[in-house]
């Protein structure tokens, strides 16, 4: 009897362990041009496309080509920093962003927001990031630009 109800238990606990080890969310807001910066230079982006967060505007005429992009990117957490994850998850958002704006003839993306879970935070300094023990994400909304 004392077995059953130890294995019972056993079992019941590795089905809430997945649960239980992904249940830390905490939201971090984290410097976006240290970050974009940091993937120049490490060349995860070549910077020919711009990024304006929030209210930041680029100088010269912006002509928007296609608005409301979004991308929602994760990386792996387990043993990494915030910054460290939350950097990498914002870097793959940018790449995404690269790529889609390289093939529409855009040349920056303006207006970028967070946008987690379709919860628009608007800052023109810092990014928001989700961190569990296991995964961060980041989510991001935005529109392609021509800046002539």
């Amino acid at each position: 009897m004392m077995n059953k109800q130890y294995w019972m238990a056993a079992a019941l606990g590795l089905v809430l362990l997945p649960g239980l080890s992904q249940a830390a969310d905490d939201v971090n807001f984290l410097p976006f041009d240290a970050a974009v910066q940091e993937a120049i230079n490490s060349g995860v982006i070549d910077g020919s496309v711009k990024f304006y967060l929030g209210d930041k505007k680029p100088t010269g005429k912006v002509s928007v080509l296609k608005s409301g992009l979004t991308t929602s990117q994760k990386s792996n957490a387990f043993g990494k920093s915030v910054e460290a994850s939350c950097n990498r998850a914002l870097h793959s958002s940018l790449i995404r962003f690269q790529k889609s704006a390289k093939a529409a003839g855009a040349n920056a993306v303006v207006n970028l927001v967070s946008n987690y879970n379709n919860n628009v935070y608007k800052d023109n300094e810092k990014y928001e990031c989700h961190k569990g023990s296991i995964m961060s994400g980041v989510a991001l909304k935005g529109d392609l630009a021509k800046v002539q």
